[in-house]
């Protein structure tokens, strides 16, 4: 999760939801994410809201985390009243999720399914750091009942992990998702960043194709993004590192679109790749479509019926809070109905499935027609009622997006 929150209004202490934002629960897919802010050695362009064990400071125990979370899912229920809302997906992430033991993150996925009750074929996913696990370990995972791994590959290239400050030794990624796969995962996910400094094209080629090596079933690549207060952003305000390019983004997105496509992996999100429909990953497609999701943890953010809000960041301030019954819940805000319809064209354009064009203003699908015409969005898909990206859409998709929203 992000390590700044924004600003919103006050949260009830006992995590009461407006009754308006209850009416329709159970009629959309329900999911839960529960954030582990652990980390064994801080990553140079992480920002996400992750404590070492020297960061945690008093009051915050990996010992007793699975405890606490538990208790906000007690609360969840409660604030959730007495809806059925069986849990399609269950996504673990961090931080790193697999420092905590085995039984730790079995219990919450036990509480998960005692308080809400797990969907028949619900998904459910641990990310996980390749040096962060074993053959034991991840057999002890899928004998837990989680069904989906990801793990944080980020390059094959020694020099490009140094500069991220990544820890984990190449080799030991195909370790790790041979043990995956000897232990039963349905889904095995990578995870890679093209970008970094000093990276160059035969060096992403290199992390492309040693990834489709290992055959996963799901790929996301992000591009490096330089976050303010990382160590990573100081070196480059230091002229250290170069600042990473948008020509060679562009390019490397390209690179990975036409590498893993021809693998058989194709793009369904504009940072991500799938070998069929089946291995998506439904609980992040549940965000981009506006669907209901209880996030527990330090800084973890939900959405139900139109509320969105986001839990306290330090695990120390969180811990306090549910063993005092109260909800960690820093503060919230109620979407309007012009906020709801952004935010739908904000993250459905993103997707190969496309946008409804009916959710646009006039002036929006007036936008989306000049789209097509500059090669932005796909003709065939327009003309059937859609905004689908191209492929140049995709690397200007946050351009197609203001134009879409008017």
């Amino acid at each position: 999760m992000p390590s700044t929150l924004p600003g919103g209004q006050a949260a009830p202490e006992d995590g009461a939801l407006p009754a308006d934002a209850l009416t329709a629960l159970g009629r959309r897919p329900f999911g839960v994410y529960v954030h582990v802010p652990f980390c064994t050695v801080r990553c140079g362009y992480c920002d996400f809201n992750t404590y070492t064990a020297d960061e945690l400071g008093p009051g915050a125990s990996r010992a007793t985390y699975a405890a606490s979370v538990l208790d906000e899912l007690r609360l969840a229920r409660r604030a959730l009243g007495a809806a059925d809302v069986p849990v399609a997906s269950v996504y673990v992430g961090g931080g790193t999720p697999t420092l905590l033991p085995p039984d730790q993150l079995g219990a919450v996925l036990a509480g998960i399914d005692e308080l809400f009750g797990l969907a028949a074929d619900a998904e459910v996913t641990t990310e996980a750091n390749p040096d962060s696990v074993t053959a034991e370990s991840l057999a002890a995972l899928r004998a837990a009942g989680f069904t989906r791994i990801s793990f944080g590959m980020q390059s094959a290239v020694p020099h490009v992990l140094d500069t991220l400050d990544r820890t984990h030794d190449p080799a030991g990624v195909a370790r790790a998702v041979a043990g995956a796969r000897a232990a039963g995962f349905e889904q095995v996910s990578l995870d890679l960043i093209y970008g970094t400094p000093g990276e160059s094209t035969a060096d992403w080629r290199t992390s492309v194709d040693a990834a489709l090596v290992l055959e996963p079933d799901h790929v996301s690549a992000y591009a490096l993004i330089v976050e303010p207060g990382t160590r990573l952003a100081a070196r480059v305000k230091r002229g250290e590192l170069p600042m990473p390019d948008d020509d060679d983004l562009a390019d490397k997105y390209q690179l990975a679109d036409e590498r893993l496509g021809a693998a058989g992996l194709h793009w369904y999100e504009v940072s991500n790749w799938a070998c069929d429909d089946a291995a998506r990953c439904r609980h992040n497609l549940g965000y981009w479509r506006g669907d209901d999701w209880w996030g527990a943890g330090p800084g973890a953010h939900s959405h139900v019926g139109g509320v969105r809000w986001w839990n306290v960041k330090h695990p120390a301030a969180y811990a306090a809070r549910v063993a005092a019954g109260r909800s960690p819940a820093q503060a919230r805000e109620l979407l309007t109905d012009e906020q709801r319809r952004d935010e739908r064209i904000l993250l459905e354009v993103r997707l190969a499935d496309g946008l409804d064009l009916s959710v646009l203003t006039p002036r929006g699908r007036r936008a989306a027609a000049e789209a097509v015409g500059s090669g932005l969005l796909a003709p065939a898909a327009f003309a059937a009622g859609h905004a689908v990206l191209t492929p140049r859409g995709r690397l200007l998709a946050d351009a197609v997006v203001r134009m879409l929203v008017n």
